[in-house]
Formats: C-alpha cells, structure tokens, sequence
C-alpha cells in the first residue's frame, strides 16, 4: 500500500513538472515564500531543540541504553560505520558548498554586515559551522536513534511510523502510520534527488573546467543517466560489499584532497581561520541558531539558514533510516557522539581547508575568486583548486570524489526507499532498489528543467514542514520510551 500510493503521488508530480515547469517553480515559489517569512521561526527553534534533546540523551541517564540486546555489539568497524553515515548524510552537499558558501557569505554577509570585509570574513565561517555542524547531524541522529532502538531493542519494522509508537500505541500500524510512512517515502525521494541534481550541476561543473565539456542541462541529463547506471550497480550488490566498499573508498579520497589542499595551500591561515571560526561558532551558537531579521526584512536567514534545516530535514528519513540501519549494538551516547560531534568537526575543518584558500586567494593573492563563485557556483571548487600545485590533477580527483559520493548517496538512499516499501524489511529485494533509483534520478531531471537550484531548494523546503511536526513528535516518543526502560 505505501509503495502504490507512494509511487502513484511522485509520478504525478514527475507528469506535471515535466509538462507544466515553470508552474512548477511558481507553485513553489509562492510557498517558499510563505514559509520563510511566517513559518521561519518554527524551523529554527524545532532544530536547536532537536539538538539540545539529543546532547542530553548522549549525556543524561539514558546514554548507556544499548540499540540492540543487552549483548549485541557493533556489525561494523568504527572506521567503516563513520564513512558510511558520513557518506550518506552529507556526500555531494559538502563538495558543492565547501569553497561556494564561504565566498558567498564574504560577499553577500547576513544582518547588515559589511561585504567583502574581514567581519564578513569571519561571519562567512561561522554559518558555515552552523549550518553544517551541529544542527543537522542532530536531526540525523534523533530520527536514526529512534530508528534503531525501535528496530533492534524493540523488534519492530525499520519504518518511521514505527518510532512514534511509544506515543501513539497500535495507531502506527493503520492509516495514520501508513501516511506517515508515506511522506517519509516521498521526502526522502525528493530530498535525495536535490541533491542528485546538485551533484550532477558540479561534475559538469569539473568536467567544463578539465576537458571543456558544455555546461548544460542536456550535458547534465547525460550524467545523471551514467551515475544511475554506476549506483543501480552497487545498490544490487548489498550493504556489506557495494556502499560499504565506496563509502571507505569515499573517506578516503576525500581525507587525502583535505590533506593536499592543507598542506599545499596557506597552511598557517587555515590553522588561524579555524580556531578563530570555531570559538566564534561555540561562543555565538545559540543567537546564530534563533536569528531572524523582524524589523528590516532581510530574506538572507530564509535564503540560507531555513533552507538548510529544511534540507536536513528533507534528508532526516533516508539518512536516519540508513545510519540506524548500520548501528545495531552500539549505546546511545556512542551512537549520539559518532553522528553529531565527530561529523560536525571533520565538516568545520572541511570548511575551513577548502573555504579558507579560497578566500586566501581572494584577499591576498588577488584572485577574483568571487566573481567566478557568484557568476556560476558549480565551479567553486574547481576555480580555487586550480591556483593549487598540481591543480588539473587535483581537479579531476576532486570530480571522482564527487561522482564517488554521488554514487553512495543514491545507493543509500535506494536501499532506504526499498527498506520503506517492504514494510521495513532491512533487506530490500534488488527490484524495487531499481523501480526507486530510476524514479530518483527522473525526479531529479525534472527538478533541473523546473528550475535548478531554486526548485530544487523550494521543493525541500515545502516537504520539510510536516516532517518537522514528526520529528517533535518522535523527540516526546523517545524520552517515555527510555524513561518507561530505565523505570524497570
């Protein structure tokens, strides 16, 4: 019943994106609109909360309550279980913003700040911080830690109505479980595919950049096709061997850019930026996290920090789903500390690396880094790898990694949708992993004809907004689940 009914309503919207796309991005533009300037505030204050309920369960009486059996202990290496929840909760996302969003915060800052100046400088990192850090791998852990205690402790379907049970009883196995069950279905295809579409924006980007490849929505259809047929590869190959093997793979490529870039870039300014940017971040977390901007009407807050809780958001079903999956037997203050502090720092020294030399390069070395980020975002990255030794070597590594993590994130996320459409089964039968991840990358075309990056930005963020009253709802089904446990 979910998969028909899923699938049903996501073809509709496939049918009238692809007929009707510039409807599609004023529909969603008039939403967008609606929901950042009334609704922005319950975005804000549900995702600090989230974050703040999820340091207490790490830290509080609850932490050495175990996802599994008394005696269950973790399937996975540390190693292996970090690269793969990182892989699937940030991949494309990180590669695609690390150098653009810096630059785009130096140049246009928030709050009346002024542009192109150190205070930019300085601001650009710390909502780099923000909105990468601590806030949405929280979100990630809420929905994957009542994930895996329902699954492994309790037994029961790996489904997100499943997490609310503590809180609504027999109520999530009928009708009001099966629609919840449904819009984490559709969120999390629609979630997915934005960042399909990104992903596909950015290797086009690197390939125009290496080999002069036309950057263009036909050049970008094409990789999506390419990249379906490399991920549909590994998604019928299973979790221990494909998304496992190119997840460590992943980390790897990734960690070895990070150390180039360091080491080769403005080493000591990184090393300053950082420190100075993480203080800033801790010390300014809780006015950063409940900034709006009442009197002067500065839609840079929606632009920005509400989109990416919506995305995170948007995200919230497959990534919680997929790091529950993998996290059978650990604690929850080891499960709380492995998918928010240890993430959040790796994305703040990403950040930092790969934004730091850019802007380097912008304030010292003269390079118009800026203008090249403003006029076409998808080649940030590559730009600011270019001023670097070795910098076309270094390009086409970083476009392997970005088409490696692309890869991951639609395997993941097929092996989620498939997990969703069996009825939790945790281990998805290989055709419905191809049904989804043909539907996931035909949604992500629309997307891209609709209007990009906007339309995909205003289809996250409208689906996000029911999601946000669920993950309220599992935060109160959590708490009287573990305090009924630790009352035995």
């Amino acid at each position: 019943m979910v998969f028909y009914i899923s699938i049903s309503l996501i073809l509709l919207f496939l049918i009238f994106g692809f007929l009707f796309p510039e409807q599609l991005l004023g529909i969603t533009s008039q939403m967008f609109a609606f929901i950042t300037n009334d609704l922005g505030w319950f975005y804000l204050v549900t995702v600090l909360g989230v974050l703040i309920f999820s340091l207490y369960l790490a830290f509080g009486r609850f932490g050495k309550i175990r996802l599994g059996n008394d005696d269950d202990r973790p399937e996975y290496s540390n190693f292996s279980w970090f690269a793969m929840l990182f892989s699937a909760g940030m991949g494309i996302g990180l590669v695609f913003w690390g150098v653009a969003e810096p630059v785009f915060h130096y140049a246009q800052p928030p709050m009346g700040i002024e542009p192109l100046s150190s205070q930019s400088a300085m601001m650009s990192f710390r909502y780099a911080f923000l909105h990468w850090g601590f806030h949405p791998w929280a979100i990630y852990a809420i929905v994957g830690l009542a994930l895996a205690y329902v699954t492994f402790r309790k037994k029961m379907p790996c489904l997100i109505s499943s997490t609310l049970y503590p809180l609504l009883g027999e109520k999530t196995r009928g009708p009001i479980g099966h629609v919840i069950d449904i819009l984490a279905l559709i969120l999390t295809v629609i979630g997915v595919a934005t960042s399909l579409g990104m992903g596909a924006l950015q290797v086009n980007g690197g390939l125009n950049t290496l080999f002069n490849i036309p950057n263009n929505i036909s050049t970008q259809v094409i990789i999506i096709v390419v990249i379906t047929v490399l991920f549909l590869i590994s998604a019928t190959t299973g979790l221990d061997k494909g998304i496992k093997i190119l997840s460590n793979t992943n980390i790897i490529i990734a960690v070895l850019l990070l150390l180039f870039v360091f080491l080769f870039g403005p080493t000591v300014f990184i090393i300053d930026t950082f420190f100075v940017s993480l203080s800033g971040y801790i010390q300014n977390i809780l006015p950063m996290s409940l900034a709006l901007s009442p009197f002067d009407k500065d839609p840079w807050i929606g632009t920005w920090t509400i989109f990416y809780w919506a995305w995170w958001l948007s995200w919230g079903p497959f990534v919680g789903t997929f790091i529950a999956r993998i996290s059978k037997g650990r604690t929850v203050k080891e499960f709380i500390l492995g998918v928010v502090i240890l993430p959040a720092i790796f994305c703040c020294i990403w950040f930092t690396i790969f934004g730091g030399t850019a802007l380097y390069f912008e304030i010292f070395e003269g390079v118009d880094i800026v203008a090249q980020v403003t006029s076409d975002v998808t080649v940030g990255l590559f730009a600011t790898l270019s001023y670097l030794p070795l910098g076309k070597i270094i390009s086409l590594m970083a476009t392997i990694l970005i088409i490696t993590f692309f890869v991951t994130s639609a395997d993941s996320a097929t092996f989620v949708i498939g997990m969703f459409s069996r009825n939790g089964d945790l281990n998805p039968d290989n055709k419905i992993k191809i049904i989804w991840g043909v539907v996931l990358s035909l949604m992500a075309i629309v997307l891209l004809f609709s209007g990009g990056l906007v339309a995909m930005r205003n289809t996250s963020i409208i689906m996000a907004l029911p999601f946000l009253i669920i993950i309220i709802m599992m935060c109160v089904a959590i708490y009287k689940a573990f305090a009924s446990e630790r009352s035995n």
